[in-house]
């Protein structure tokens, strides 16, 4: 939906901002080279924002892409917003949105957050503190708004380093590549790299990988299957979700975020290395057959791009302004091209954890 009226997006963002008075002091961070400057009118934000992106805090006095988070009760704007559609194998209402001229004003259905973003607005606003996480992924939509206009593509996959190298993990949803992840960032020489968004593009000859400052977000039944993730909950919850049935405790939703330097010490984020392979998990939970691994040529199976392919998603804005629909189709060939030439290994039969662990550190990290 477009309307004409540019001067709306001035009244809209007034009526975002409602007259609140913004905290001084903002919040600078800096990776890779992009910097972001965070405002708020509340000063518990700012510090949660900044306990969570401790990494790439700055003192610069550097502007770069300035973003206001407003914490306030959500606005009713009376407009008629547009459903943006899920992707295959999501259901339920997440996101609407209205366009105007150069501008997109997205509204999180379950939550009432409001989020404008043009060219020169970029606001959150809404009850912030209750909805960190969506205040973190508008904060992480620049920077990945900025990396897909140079050039790099999205993956829906985790990322972590071994010896200077990245290691790709997609799946299908559900797959289990995040808790995978994990389970490999518990062996020696391994870093984080990125949980569920890594981009990739071919420099001279090879492809290097890239993640975004997210951390890793964990269901229970990842957790209660890591030692390392224990400390997240109590002995009390443990024992109670332990006692599940399996299926069942692998299907409960309850996000837990994974702070990599308290869980794994310190020096183990990296943000960008050479890509050595992608690994794309194919297996069930409900499989009779063992888990096997093969190394297979991505151009010939295009039926596991969809686990690897991934939407820009609703806050993508092209460099000439127009910003990223629903409706637009991915490009397989861009995906083959990037990650043709790479060793790719599909991972089939009933989900195991530990024993594609054991195959990493056999196999591929040796």
């Amino acid at each position: 939906m477009k309307l004409a009226q540019t001067d709306y997006i001035n009244d809209v963002s007034d009526t975002l901002l409602d007259s609140h008075v913004l905290i001084k002091e903002p919040l600078c961070l800096t990776i890779e080279g992009f910097s972001f400057q965070v405002r708020s009118n509340s000063i518990e934000l700012l510090d949660k924002l900044r306990c969570y992106f401790a990494g790439m805090c700055t003192a610069t006095t550097q502007r770069g892409v300035e973003i206001i988070a407003i914490e306030r009760d959500a606005a009713d704007l009376a407009i008629n917003f547009t459903d943006w559609s899920r992707e295959p194998g999501k259901t339920g209402r997440k996101d609407s949105y209205v366009d105007f001229s150069g501008a997109r004003l997205l509204r999180k259905v379950r939550t009432g957050m409001l989020f404008l973003q043009s060219a020169s607005h970029r606001i959150a606003a809404g009850p912030c503190l209750a909805n960190e996480n969506q205040v973190i992924n508008f904060i992480n939509a620049q920077y990945m708004n900025w990396l897909q206009q140079q050039g790099w593509l999205i993956c829906h996959a985790a990322g972590l380093v071994h010896n200077d190298k990245a290691y790709a993990i997609a799946g299908f949803s559900g797959g289990g590549k995040s808790t995978q992840m994990l389970h490999l960032l518990n062996g020696e020489n391994t870093a984080y790299m990125t949980n569920d968004r890594l981009f990739v593009r071919a420099e001279d000859g090879f492809t290097k990988a890239t993640g975004i400052p997210k951390l890793p977000r964990v269901n229970p039944g990842t957790i209660v299957h890591n030692p390392k993730l224990h400390e997240l909950i109590s002995e009390q919850q443990k024992s109670a979700l332990l006692s599940m049935p399996q299926q069942e405790l692998w299907e409960l939703e309850h996000k837990y975020d994974v702070f990599i330097d308290k869980i794994y010490g310190p020096d183990r984020i990296v943000f960008s290395a050479p890509l050595a392979a992608l690994i794309i998990l194919n297996w069930r939970h409900d499989s009779q057959q063992p888990m096997s691994v093969e190394k297979i040529k991505l151009a010939d199976r295009r039926d596991l791009l969809h686990a690897v392919m991934k939407s820009p998603g609703p806050f993508y804005q092209y460099p000439d302004g127009r910003f990223y629909q629903d409706s637009t189709a991915l490009e397989e060939q861009a995906y083959i091209e990037a990650l043709g030439n790479n060793a790719v290994y599909e991972v089939r039969g009933k989900v195991d954890f530990e024993g594609l662990t054991r195959y990493f550190n056999k196999e591929i990290f040796c």
